[in-house]
């Protein structure tokens, strides 16, 4: 299966084609979003009281304790990616004009695909893990002295003093997302969608990331564009939602901010899987990949 390069204004594209994905397609794809989301935020629920009753007690976990508490939770995501996948195709059947259900959101567990994609998770995030440790290591002892101390003092109030070459790393951070971001959606879009190989659709994904560089930089453009007016509404609503609490009663901040920020979650999920949808779908996804034949039933 061969990667192809776009024009520029593609990013743009992916942009406005996967946001408007879930509005013209909203059952399936909303109540997809919801099931996601709550699968994502389980493997939280193990980490978060341990941190919360440090904290409150005033004693800080040691940096080895959370590395290995953020590795354990890492692990126990990785069963979530095979709905990664099967949400990917339920967007495929809606976009492609096929019946697409919410529960097919569980379909890598019932066809068999799902090994396949949480083996793809866990090399995914061996390369992640690899790169961050390798950036770190190259802005200087001093940068993974720091960050080890900030992991350490968890539980205290003043974090330490940013070290020399943080903004250099911000900066190298900020590509290095957009990048892992396209990546991942190509290789993602070729496990679940092109019924590639692991290893295959890395190496796919690497290559369309480079092919299309012009592309990511208008659709980060776009995206910090997009994220701007959004910052700017969700200050306006939270400050009614509050102004509103002070007449009423708190208990109505409550209960508008709470919907409201399920509401955002839920649009930023089924976005984001919308546009790595038809990021993959320019890059590498044909007629033939994208129409998925149904698993056979015993």
């Amino acid at each position: 299966m061969t990667t192809r390069s776009r024009r520029a204004s593609a990013g743009f594209g992916w942009l406005m084609r996967g946001f408007s994905a879930g509005f013209r397609h909203p059952k399936p794809l909303w109540g997809g979003a919801a099931i996601l989301l709550a699968a994502v935020v389980l493997p939280s629920l193990v980490t978060i009281p341990i941190r919360l009753h440090a904290i409150q007690a005033g004693i800080p976990l040691s940096p080895m304790t959370s590395v290995g508490w953020t590795a354990l939770s890492m692990l126990i995501g990785l069963l979530v990616i095979p709905l990664y996948g099967g949400y990917l195709q339920v967007i495929d059947a809606a976009e492609c004009g096929r019946a697409a259900r919410i529960r097919d959101v569980f379909g890598p567990y019932r066809d068999g695909s799902a090994l396949r994609l949480i083996g793809f998770g866990l090399v995914v995030l061996l390369i992640y893990v690899a790169m961050f440790a390798l950036l770190l290591v190259a802005m200087g002892g001093g940068l993974l002295h720091w960050y080890m101390q900030a992991l350490a003092m968890q539980a205290q109030p003043v974090p330490p003093s940013l070290p020399h070459g943080f903004g250099t790393l911000i900066a190298l951070g900020a590509v290095f997302f957009l990048l892992f971001t396209a990546f991942y959606a190509i290789a993602l879009g070729q496990v679940a969608l092109g019924r590639r190989g692991v290893f295959a659709a890395i190496g796919d994904g690497i290559i369309g990331t480079a092919k299309n560089a012009l592309p990511l930089l208008a659709y980060a453009v776009g995206g910090l564009l997009a994220m701007i007016g959004v910052a700017i509404a969700l200050m306006l609503v939270m400050m009614l939602a509050f102004l509103l609490g002070r007449m009423v009663g708190n208990w109505l901040m409550l209960v508008i901010a709470v919907p409201l920020y399920i509401g955002f979650m839920m649009t930023i999920f089924m976005g984001m899987f919308g546009v790595s949808y038809h990021l993959w779908r320019d890059v590498c996804g044909t007629d033939d990949a994208t129409a998925l034949p149904e698993p056979a039933t015993a």
